[in-house]
Protein backbone atom coordinates (compact mmCIF):
# COMPACT_ATOMS: atom_id res chain seq x y z
CA UNK A 1 0.00 0.00 0.00
CA UNK A 2 1.68 3.17 -0.85
CA UNK A 3 2.68 6.08 1.49
CA UNK A 4 -0.54 8.56 0.61
CA UNK A 5 -3.30 5.58 1.37
CA UNK A 6 -1.62 5.38 5.06
CA UNK A 7 -1.67 9.05 5.62
CA UNK A 8 -5.60 9.42 4.45
CA UNK A 9 -6.18 6.49 7.03
CA UNK A 10 -4.35 8.49 10.16
CA UNK A 11 -5.92 11.23 9.23
CA UNK A 12 -9.05 9.73 8.62
CA UNK A 13 -9.09 7.88 12.49
CA UNK A 14 -7.37 11.65 14.06
CA UNK A 15 -10.45 13.46 12.57
CA UNK A 16 -13.08 10.46 13.73
CA UNK A 17 -11.51 10.90 17.11
CA UNK A 18 -11.44 14.14 17.24
CA UNK A 19 -15.22 14.33 17.02
CA UNK A 20 -16.29 12.17 19.60
CA UNK A 21 -18.26 13.79 22.51
CA UNK A 22 -20.21 12.10 25.48
CA UNK A 23 -22.89 14.05 26.67
CA UNK A 24 -23.20 13.07 30.50
CA UNK A 25 -27.01 11.97 31.46
CA UNK A 26 -27.05 15.10 33.62
CA UNK A 27 -26.72 17.26 30.85
CA UNK A 28 -27.98 18.25 27.28
CA UNK A 29 -26.00 19.59 24.15
CA UNK A 30 -26.74 22.02 21.67
CA UNK A 31 -24.82 21.43 18.00
CA UNK A 32 -23.56 24.16 16.08
CA UNK A 33 -22.22 24.53 12.84
CA UNK A 34 -20.35 27.06 10.76
CA UNK A 35 -22.14 29.64 14.11
CA UNK A 36 -25.80 28.16 13.25
CA UNK A 37 -28.04 25.74 15.48
CA UNK A 38 -27.79 22.19 13.55
CA UNK A 39 -29.30 19.92 16.09
CA UNK A 40 -30.16 19.00 20.11
CA UNK A 41 -28.31 16.30 21.70
CA UNK A 42 -29.33 14.28 24.24
CA UNK A 43 -27.39 12.17 27.00
CA UNK A 44 -24.63 9.81 25.40
CA UNK A 45 -22.54 9.29 22.43
CA UNK A 46 -21.84 12.17 19.66
CA UNK A 47 -19.66 12.88 17.20
CA UNK A 48 -18.87 16.18 15.69
CA UNK A 49 -16.85 17.63 12.43
CA UNK A 50 -13.97 18.49 13.89
CA UNK A 51 -13.48 22.35 13.34
CA UNK A 52 -16.66 22.94 11.58
CA UNK A 53 -19.16 21.65 14.61
CA UNK A 54 -19.34 22.94 17.85
CA UNK A 55 -20.98 21.12 21.38
CA UNK A 56 -22.21 23.16 24.36
CA UNK A 57 -23.48 21.36 27.06
CA UNK A 58 -25.64 22.60 29.32
CA UNK A 59 -26.28 21.56 32.99
CA UNK A 60 -30.34 20.56 33.36
CA UNK A 61 -30.17 19.48 37.02
CA UNK A 62 -30.94 22.16 40.10
CA UNK A 63 -28.33 24.71 41.09
CA UNK A 64 -28.15 27.43 43.35
CA UNK A 65 -26.43 30.83 42.97
CA UNK A 66 -25.73 33.32 45.97
CA UNK A 67 -27.20 36.65 45.14
CA UNK A 68 -24.26 37.83 47.82
CA UNK A 69 -24.76 40.20 50.58
CA UNK A 70 -25.88 43.85 49.93
CA UNK A 71 -27.08 46.75 52.28
CA UNK A 72 -30.64 47.83 51.65
CA UNK A 73 -32.26 50.63 53.35
CA UNK A 74 -35.82 49.75 54.81
CA UNK A 75 -38.88 51.59 55.44
CA UNK A 76 -37.63 53.05 58.75
CA UNK A 77 -34.71 54.99 57.31
CA UNK A 78 -31.86 51.63 58.44
CA UNK A 79 -29.36 49.65 56.98
CA UNK A 80 -30.40 46.04 56.87
CA UNK A 81 -27.32 43.84 55.46
CA UNK A 82 -29.47 41.46 53.33
CA UNK A 83 -28.58 38.11 51.86
CA UNK A 84 -30.38 35.18 49.53
CA UNK A 85 -29.64 32.16 47.47
CA UNK A 86 -31.96 31.21 44.53
CA UNK A 87 -32.21 27.12 43.65
CA UNK A 88 -33.26 26.83 39.98
CA UNK A 89 -32.85 24.32 36.61
CA UNK A 90 -32.73 24.77 33.25
CA UNK A 91 -35.71 22.53 31.72
CA UNK A 92 -34.09 19.51 29.52
CA UNK A 93 -36.64 19.74 26.55
CA UNK A 94 -34.76 21.60 23.66
CA UNK A 95 -36.44 24.64 23.61
CA UNK A 96 -35.94 25.72 26.79
CA UNK A 97 -32.21 25.05 26.38
CA UNK A 98 -32.31 26.88 23.16
CA UNK A 99 -33.55 29.47 25.28
CA UNK A 100 -30.78 29.17 28.06
CA UNK A 101 -28.22 30.17 25.19
CA UNK A 102 -29.91 32.02 23.02
CA UNK A 103 -32.60 34.23 24.85
CA UNK A 104 -30.04 35.49 28.06
CA UNK A 105 -26.33 36.09 28.15
CA UNK A 106 -25.00 34.10 31.34
CA UNK A 107 -28.05 33.40 33.16
CA UNK A 108 -26.72 32.36 36.61
CA UNK A 109 -24.94 36.21 36.61
CA UNK A 110 -28.22 37.77 35.25
CA UNK A 111 -30.29 35.64 37.96
CA UNK A 112 -27.92 36.74 40.51
CA UNK A 113 -28.39 40.84 39.27
CA UNK A 114 -32.29 40.50 39.29
CA UNK A 115 -32.53 38.49 42.77
CA UNK A 116 -30.14 41.91 44.09
CA UNK A 117 -32.73 44.11 42.36
CA UNK A 118 -36.09 42.50 43.21
CA UNK A 119 -34.89 42.34 47.04
CA UNK A 120 -34.20 45.82 47.19
CA UNK A 121 -37.56 47.18 45.76
CA UNK A 122 -39.34 44.19 48.56
CA UNK A 123 -37.31 44.76 51.49
CA UNK A 124 -37.37 48.78 50.78
CA UNK A 125 -40.94 48.71 51.83
CA UNK A 126 -41.06 47.15 54.72
CA UNK A 127 -39.60 48.31 58.16
CA UNK A 128 -36.81 46.38 59.79
CA UNK A 129 -38.80 44.34 62.75
CA UNK A 130 -41.96 43.23 59.44
CA UNK A 131 -38.93 42.19 57.30
CA UNK A 132 -37.98 40.21 59.80
CA UNK A 133 -40.82 38.74 60.81
CA UNK A 134 -42.26 38.43 57.18
CA UNK A 135 -39.44 36.10 55.53
CA UNK A 136 -42.09 33.88 54.13
CA UNK A 137 -43.43 36.76 52.46
CA UNK A 138 -40.25 38.08 50.97
CA UNK A 139 -39.44 34.67 49.31
CA UNK A 140 -43.02 34.21 48.09
CA UNK A 141 -42.27 37.60 46.13
CA UNK A 142 -38.87 37.25 45.24
CA UNK A 143 -40.24 33.72 43.73
CA UNK A 144 -42.92 34.98 42.20
CA UNK A 145 -40.76 37.80 40.50
CA UNK A 146 -38.17 35.70 39.08
CA UNK A 147 -40.30 33.35 38.04
CA UNK A 148 -41.54 35.40 36.06
CA UNK A 149 -38.72 37.11 34.67
CA UNK A 150 -37.26 34.32 34.08
CA UNK A 151 -40.00 32.57 32.06
CA UNK A 152 -38.67 33.37 28.43
CA UNK A 153 -35.14 31.69 29.75
CA UNK A 154 -35.83 28.34 29.56
CA UNK A 155 -35.44 28.56 33.17
CA UNK A 156 -37.84 27.15 36.69
CA UNK A 157 -37.03 28.97 39.88
CA UNK A 158 -37.30 26.13 42.43
CA UNK A 159 -37.49 28.27 45.16
CA UNK A 160 -35.66 31.17 47.34
CA UNK A 161 -33.93 31.28 50.66
CA UNK A 162 -33.70 34.46 52.74
CA UNK A 163 -30.03 34.06 54.38
CA UNK A 164 -30.15 36.96 56.57
CA UNK A 165 -31.37 40.42 57.76
CA UNK A 166 -28.66 41.82 59.82
CA UNK A 167 -29.78 45.21 60.95
CA UNK A 168 -26.53 47.46 61.96
CA UNK A 169 -24.28 47.02 65.31
CA UNK A 170 -25.92 49.80 67.16
CA UNK A 171 -29.45 48.70 66.08
CA UNK A 172 -28.87 44.82 67.26
CA UNK A 173 -27.59 45.90 70.54
CA UNK A 174 -30.83 47.74 71.23
CA UNK A 175 -32.83 45.24 69.59
CA UNK A 176 -31.47 43.10 72.02
CA UNK A 177 -31.76 44.95 74.78
CA UNK A 178 -35.51 44.90 74.17
CA UNK A 179 -35.90 41.40 73.69
CA UNK A 180 -34.29 40.82 76.93
CA UNK A 181 -36.47 43.75 78.83
CA UNK A 182 -39.52 41.95 77.22
CA UNK A 183 -38.21 38.81 78.90
CA UNK A 184 -37.66 39.84 81.98
CA UNK A 185 -41.24 41.83 81.88
CA UNK A 186 -42.60 38.05 81.06
CA UNK A 187 -40.78 36.09 83.86
CA UNK A 188 -41.77 39.11 86.07
CA UNK A 189 -45.79 38.85 85.46
CA UNK A 190 -45.84 35.21 85.50
CA UNK A 191 -44.14 35.07 89.06
CA UNK A 192 -46.45 37.70 90.19
CA UNK A 193 -49.22 35.61 88.42
CA UNK A 194 -47.99 32.58 90.40
CA UNK A 195 -47.58 34.65 93.81
CA UNK A 196 -50.86 35.71 93.25
CA UNK A 197 -52.58 32.44 93.28
CA UNK A 198 -51.22 31.08 96.05
CA UNK A 199 -52.12 34.17 98.11
CA UNK A 200 -55.63 33.22 96.86
CA UNK A 201 -55.51 29.78 97.73
CA UNK A 202 -54.12 30.18 101.07
CA UNK A 203 -57.27 32.57 101.16
CA UNK A 204 -59.45 30.49 100.25
CA UNK A 205 -58.21 27.62 102.54
CA UNK A 206 -58.63 30.33 105.74
CA UNK A 207 -62.06 30.82 104.61
CA UNK A 208 -63.20 27.50 104.69
CA UNK A 209 -61.30 26.88 107.77
CA UNK A 210 -63.59 29.77 109.23
CA UNK A 211 -66.48 28.42 107.78
CA UNK A 212 -65.61 25.00 109.13
CA UNK A 213 -65.44 26.78 112.97
CA UNK A 214 -68.45 28.71 112.27
CA UNK A 215 -70.41 25.71 111.55
CA UNK A 216 -69.24 23.54 114.38
CA UNK A 217 -70.24 26.54 116.79
CA UNK A 218 -73.87 26.46 115.19
CA UNK A 219 -73.88 22.99 116.01
CA UNK A 220 -73.02 23.44 119.21
CA UNK A 221 -75.36 26.18 119.49
CA UNK A 222 -77.66 23.53 118.30
CA UNK A 223 -77.63 21.27 120.93
CA UNK A 224 -77.44 23.17 123.33
CA UNK A 225 -80.25 24.77 122.22
CA UNK A 226 -82.10 21.62 122.11
CA UNK A 227 -80.42 20.34 125.41
CA UNK A 228 -82.48 23.85 127.11
CA UNK A 229 -85.67 22.99 125.26
CA UNK A 230 -86.01 19.17 126.75
CA UNK A 231 -84.84 19.94 130.32
CA UNK A 232 -87.73 23.35 129.75
CA UNK A 233 -90.01 20.18 128.11
CA UNK A 234 -89.00 18.31 131.37
CA UNK A 235 -89.85 20.95 133.99
CA UNK A 236 -93.04 21.55 132.03
CA UNK A 237 -94.06 18.24 132.39
CA UNK A 238 -93.05 17.24 136.27
CA UNK A 239 -92.52 20.33 137.75
CA UNK A 240 -95.39 22.74 136.72
CA UNK A 241 -96.19 24.27 140.09
CA UNK A 242 -93.85 22.34 142.16
CA UNK A 243 -90.48 24.62 142.21
CA UNK A 244 -89.35 23.14 145.12
CA UNK A 245 -89.85 19.55 144.20
CA UNK A 246 -87.56 20.68 141.13
CA UNK A 247 -85.29 22.25 143.70
CA UNK A 248 -84.68 19.06 145.78
CA UNK A 249 -84.02 17.53 142.00
CA UNK A 250 -81.27 19.47 141.16
CA UNK A 251 -80.29 19.35 144.38
CA UNK A 252 -79.76 15.41 144.47
CA UNK A 253 -78.01 15.65 140.74
CA UNK A 254 -75.58 17.32 141.83
CA UNK A 255 -75.07 15.36 144.83
CA UNK A 256 -75.53 11.86 142.53
CA UNK A 257 -72.57 13.88 140.41
CA UNK A 258 -70.23 13.76 143.45
CA UNK A 259 -70.73 10.02 144.17
CA UNK A 260 -72.52 11.19 147.48
CA UNK A 261 -75.38 8.60 149.10
CA UNK A 262 -78.65 10.27 149.85
CA UNK A 263 -81.73 8.43 151.86
CA UNK A 264 -85.11 9.69 150.29
CA UNK A 265 -88.18 8.98 152.12
CA UNK A 266 -90.64 6.01 150.75
CA UNK A 267 -93.72 7.87 150.45
CA UNK A 268 -91.64 10.85 149.03
CA UNK A 269 -92.88 12.13 145.32
CA UNK A 270 -89.25 12.81 144.82
CA UNK A 271 -89.11 9.09 144.05
CA UNK A 272 -92.51 8.85 141.80
CA UNK A 273 -90.66 11.74 139.60
CA UNK A 274 -87.56 10.04 139.15
CA UNK A 275 -89.72 6.70 138.17
CA UNK A 276 -90.92 8.54 135.35
CA UNK A 277 -87.83 9.95 134.44
CA UNK A 278 -86.18 6.37 133.90
CA UNK A 279 -89.44 4.97 132.74
CA UNK A 280 -90.07 2.60 135.53
CA UNK A 281 -93.30 2.57 137.81
CA UNK A 282 -92.32 2.43 141.55
CA UNK A 283 -94.31 -0.89 143.35
CA UNK A 284 -97.21 -0.02 145.56
CA UNK A 285 -96.19 -0.87 149.29
CA UNK A 286 -98.20 -2.85 151.39
CA UNK A 287 -99.46 -1.21 154.27
CA UNK A 288 -100.26 -2.44 157.70
CA UNK A 289 -104.03 -3.66 158.38
CA UNK A 290 -104.51 -3.33 154.36
CA UNK A 291 -106.58 -6.59 153.37
CA UNK A 292 -105.43 -8.25 150.53
CA UNK A 293 -107.29 -9.36 147.69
Amino acid sequence: MQLWAWVLIVAAVVIFLSGIRIVRPTHRALIERLGKYNRFGLAGFHWVVPLVDRLIQINVTEQMVDAQPQEIITNDNLNARVDAQVYFKVKDDELSVKNSQYNVNNYKIQIVNLARTTLRNIIGTLTLKSANSERDKINNELLSTLSAETKSWGMEIVRTELKEIDPPKDVQETMNKVVKAENEKIAALDYANAVERQADGEKRAEIKKAEGIKQAKILAAEGEAEAIRLVNEAANTYFVGNAQLLRKLEAMEKSLRDNAKIVIPQGSELINVIGDLAGVTPLPVKRPGAESK
